[in-house]
């Protein structure tokens, strides 16, 4: 039996059917983006993109972490 998905992993499934675009393709935007920090990043996916708050911070907490090494 697979382990259950934990942190911001556990949002991506919702993600990609509440806004339709694989995750991948939001991890591209915010490596794209021109902005660096967290919060940042998080507000503008949701003015720019629509996202909700828990949504945005998952996405960008595991594609700041996965940038990192961590």
């Amino acid at each position: 039996m697979a382990e259950p998905v934990k942190g911001p992993a556990s949002y991506f499934p919702s993600i990609e059917k509440k806004y339709g675009r694989p995750v991948s393709e939001w991890k591209d935007l915010i490596r794209s983006s021109p902005l660096t920090k967290h919060m940042e990043l998080v507000s503008w996916l949701k003015v720019e993109h629509g996202l909700g708050h828990g949504h945005a911070n998952a996405l960008v907490a595991h594609t700041l972490a996965e940038d990192s090494g961590k």
